[in-house]
């Protein structure tokens, strides 16, 4: 946000403030809730009743995940708007930076365990034996984009306390109307069915967080100068051959190799299917641990030099 506008978040009256954001704002929570209802529509003429109560069993999961993106997202605008006013931009960049950790972690969780346990939920939401093959068709889509559609949800608020609060509804808005598009094309040009309103949804929310990532990038109030993960090419450039060949190696060797060995013992042939997400867990931890230790001694190091 450039010096101008931050200052008019403090001095400008309170009826131009409340005018300038909660319209946007009340835009894009309405065009949020588009998303099913225009599935809803074009599922219903294309492909019928069945499809229209596939996409209700599926809708109480991503209520879940609108839930969990809003709860960090909201927390961590509360947090960065304080920070603001307090004139604390590095913890209001540590403070995003941390929500946006929790989001990739939360998301794909939530993904792994909404993709696993489809079925179940779906029976446990209602489906019954003629709508559960539409719930899992329509599911199994929907599940995949929950990062993205987490993303876009809950870091639509940052930008608005940033200062853009017409960003955040054109981000949400071009997802909405690129949703309302495909589902068409989809259903009807491609005879996709419900996959086809999935697949449409998806893209939709991918583009959300797309134009949501461009902002981020030039953040305005404050600058993301910290990475949340470090990868392998981050601890080779600061000389960690050592952790980045342990990193490169874990998924494949150090925890790959025992799944497949250990699970089937006790899972069966299920056991060898696990071993691929267990593998990579237990890599995406160790990685996470290990950057977050070599972050802490260049924090140390800045501090006594």
């Amino acid at each position: 946000m450039e010096k101008t506008e931050r200052q008019s978040l403090g001095s400008a009256p309170i009826g131009w403030l409340l005018r300038t954001f909660a319209i946007p704002s009340i835009i894009s929570m309405v065009v949020s809730t588009l998303y099913n209802i225009v599935d809803q529509i074009f599922i219903g003429r294309g492909v019928g009743y069945l499809g229209n109560g596939a996409t209700n069993v599926i809708l109480p999961i991503t209520v879940i995940a609108l839930a969990l993106g809003l709860m960090i997202g909201d927390g961590a605008t509360a947090y960065f708007s304080l920070c603001l006013g307090q004139k604390e931009l590095k913890n209001a960049a540590q403070g995003v930076g941390n929500a946006l950790t929790l989001t990739i972690i939360v998301s794909v969780a939530l993904t792994v365990g909404s993709f696993v346990w489809l079925q179940s939920l779906c029976v446990l939401f209602g489906a019954t034996e003629t709508i559960l093959p539409y719930a899992l068709e329509y599911g199994s889509v929907i599940v995949l984009g929950f990062p993205f559609y987490m993303f876009s949800m809950g870091f639509n608020s940052v930008v608005r306390a940033d200062g853009s609060p017409v960003y955040a509804m054109m981000a949400t808005l071009s997802g909405a109307i690129l949703n309302t598009i495909l589902d068409p094309i989809f259903i009807f040009v491609f005879h996709m069915g419900v996959t086809g309103a999935a697949i449409a949804t998806v893209l939709g929310q991918i583009v959300s967080s797309i134009l949501t990532v461009v902002y981020l990038r030039r953040f305005r109030s404050v600058r993301l100068t910290r990475k949340c993960l470090i990868p392998q090419g981050k601890l080779c450039a600061i000389g960690k051959p050592v952790q980045a060949t342990l990193v490169s190696l874990s998924r494949q060797v150090l925890f790959l190799l025992p799944a497949l060995v250990i699970l089937p013992r006790f899972l069966g042939v299920e056991g060898a299917l696990w071993a691929g997400p267990v593998g990579d867990a237990c890599a995406f931890v160790l990685a996470l641990t290990l950057g977050f230790l070599e972050l802490r001694k260049l924090d140390s190091r800045s501090v006594r030099l």
